[in-house]
C-alpha cells in the first residue's frame, strides 16, 4: 500500500496520524523507534537548529543536508521533507527540487500553498513523488504577513482555505497540514475532503497532529508557541548536566 492509500485508509478508519519533526540522526532514530507515522524534516530547522529569525533564510542545500542525516536514522516512519522558499517557483523547478529530496532519502515532499500552487503540486505528483500539502499559516510568507496569525476566522477566510484544501486534494496530495487554522474551520475542512488533515495549532478535530519536536520536548526554551504544552524540559536537563560537568572539572 503506497503513502496515498495508507493515509486515506487511516482517515477512513478514524485512526489518528502522528507526526513530529527531526533534523538529525539521533533524534530521527529515537522518534522512529517511538512509533510515529510521519517524520518531517521541516524548514523549521532554520529557527530551532540554525538560529535564523524565520524559515525564509533556509537554503535547499541545508535542507538536503539534514534530510540525509534523518534518512540514516529512520526505518519505518514516512520521511517527508519541506521544500524551502524559492525552490519551487515553477512547476519544472518543483520537480527538480523534489527529485533532489528523494535522492537524499526523503519519501515524500511538502510545499506551502493551495490554489496558487496547483501546477507545482500536479507536476510533483505526475513525476511519481508522494506529496503533502500545507495551507493556513504559511511560515515562508511570515515577512509579508507581518507575523504568525490564526487563519480561517472569517467566513471568507474559511471558504478560501476550503478551496485550497480541495485544490491540494485534487492535485494529488496524500494529506495536508493545517497550520494555525481556527479550530471550527479546521474541522469543516477535515470533513470536506477525503485526504487526512494534519493539524498544528488548529484544534483537536484534524485527522492527525504534528509538532516541532523541539517545542514538544522543551529543547528551544526561548520561544514556545501558545498551542504547545511541552512534555519535557530537555533544555534545563542539558544546562544542569553542563553545569555539573563544569563544577566537577573545576573542582578537580
Amino acid at each position: 500500500m503506497n503513502a496515498t492509500e495508507k493515509f486515506r485508509e487511516m482517515k477512513r478508519r478514524g485512526q489518528r496520524i502522528t507526526a513530529l519533526t527531526a533534523y538529525d540522526y539521533p533524534t530521527a532514530r529515537l522518534l522512529d523507534e517511538s512509533g510515529l507515522d510521519i517524520i518531517l524534516v521541516g524548514d523549521s530547522l532554520g529557527m530551532v537548529v540554525l538560529g535564523y529569525e524565520d524559515t525564509t533564510q533556509v537554503t535547499l542545500d541545508e535542507m538536503l543536508h539534514h534530510t540525509r542525516a534523518v534518512a540514516r536514522g529512520v526505518k519505518r516512519a514516512l520521511i517527508v521533507a519541506d521544500m524551502p522558499i524559492h525552490s519551487y517557483d515553477t512547476a519544472e523547478e518543483s520537480v527538480e527540487t523534489a527529485r533532489l529530496f528523494m535522492k537524499a532519502g526523503a519519501q515524500a515532499v511538502k510545499l506551502e500553498g493551495g490554489v496558487n500552487h496547483v501546477p507545482q503540486i500536479e507536476a510533483i505528483v505526475s513525476a511519481g513523488i508522494p506529496f503533502m500539502g500545507h495551507i493556513g499559516m504559511l511560515p515562508q510568507s511570515v515577512r509579508e504577513e507581518g507575523g504568525y496569525r490564526v487563519k480561517g476566522r472569517t467566513h471568507e477566510q474559511a471558504e478560501a482555505l476550503r478551496r485550497d484544501a480541495r485544490a491540494v486534494e485534487t492535485a494529488g496530495a496524500f494529506s495536508v497540514v493545517l497550520e494555525i487554522v481556527a479550530p471550527e474551520t479546521a474541522k469543516m475542512i477535515s470533513q470536506a475532503i477525503q485526504i487526512p488533515t494534519i493539524g498544528i495549532g488548529s484544534g483537536k478535530d484534524c485527522d492527525g497532529q504534528i509538532l516541532v519536536t523541539h517545542d514538544l520536548i522543551g529543547l528551544f526554551p526561548w520561544f514556545t508557541p501558545k498551542f504547545v504544552a511541552p512534555e519535557a524540559n530537555v533544555a534545563e536537563q542539558i544546562r544542569n548536566a553542563a553545569r555539573a560537568f563544569v563544577a566537577r572539572t573545576r573542582g578537580g
